[in-house]
C-alpha cells in the first residue's frame, strides 16, 4: 500500500483546523479498507511557522515540522492531463513529470476534460464579479476548500479552462497559504 501524506500549518504551537484534516485522513484510511481512527496527536514546536509531513497507512509511520516560508507564485502553465490523485499520496511522481513542464512558469493547473482541476500543490477558486467559484471535481478535495465550501465563502461549478480568462481574479488554496488572491496571474 501506498503512504499516505497529510500536511499541516503549524503556527506559533497550534495546529491550524486541525479537524479537517482528521476527517480527511479518516475518509482516506477508510477509503483504503481501515475503519478505526488513527488521531493525529502533535507536539508541535511553540514559536514560529511550520509545515507538519504526517506520512501514514494503517498507522502512522512519520511526523515532521519543517520550518515554513511561502513562495511567490505568479504565472502559471495550462496542462492537460488525465491524473488521478484522489487522495493525498506521499508519491507524487506524476505530478512531478508535469511539473518538469511549467518552465518559465511557477506552478502548473491542471487540466483534466476540459474543465480546471487544481495546481500541484492547492486548490483553486476563481472570482466571476459576484462569487468566487471552485473546481466542482479537483484533483484532489483539500482541507481549506472543504473549510471555505462549508463556510459558504467559495462555491462549486465547472470552470472551462477555454474561458479561464473571463475570471476576473484567481485564488490558491491549501492549507499553508490558506486563501491567497493572485495579483495579475499570467496564465499560459
Amino acid at each position: 500500500m501506498a503512504r499516505l501524506l497529510e500536511t499541516i500549518h503549524i503556527f506559533e504551537g497550534k495546529a491550524l483546523y486541525l479537524h479537517y484534516h482528521q476527517k480527511r485522513v479518516d475518509a482516506s484510511r477508510k477509503s483504503l479498507g481501515h475503519h478505526s481512527s488513527l488521531q493525529l496527536e502533535l507536539s508541535p514546536p511553540k514559536d514560529g511557522e511550520f509545515k507538519c509531513r504526517v506520512l501514514y497507512e494503517k498507522e502512522i509511520q512519520s511526523i515532521e515540522y519543517l520550518p515554513y516560508q511561502r513562495k511567490e507564485i505568479r504565472s502559471f502553465k495550462l496542462l492537460h492531463s488525465d491524473i488521478i490523485y484522489d487522495l493525498k499520496y506521499e508519491d507524487r511522481d506524476e505530478i512531478n513529470l508535469l511539473l518538469q513542464k511549467k518552465s518559465p512558469a511557477d506552478e502548473i493547473i491542471i487540466v483534466k476534460n476540459g474543465l480546471v482541476t487544481d495546481t500541484s500543490i492547492a486548490n483553486l477558486a476563481f472570482f466571476d464579479g459576484e462569487s468566487w467559484l471552485t473546481p466542482r471535481v479537483p484533483l484532489l478535495r483539500g482541507t481549506t476548500r472543504q473549510r471555505l465550501l462549508d463556510e459558504n465563502k467559495i462555491r462549486c461549478a465547472d470552470i472551462e479552462f477555454t474561458k479561464i480568462q473571463n475570471y476576473q481574479k484567481m485564488a490558491v488554496m491549501n492549507a499553508m497559504v490558506d486563501f491567497c488572491v493572485i495579483e495579475n496571474a499570467i496564465i499560459s
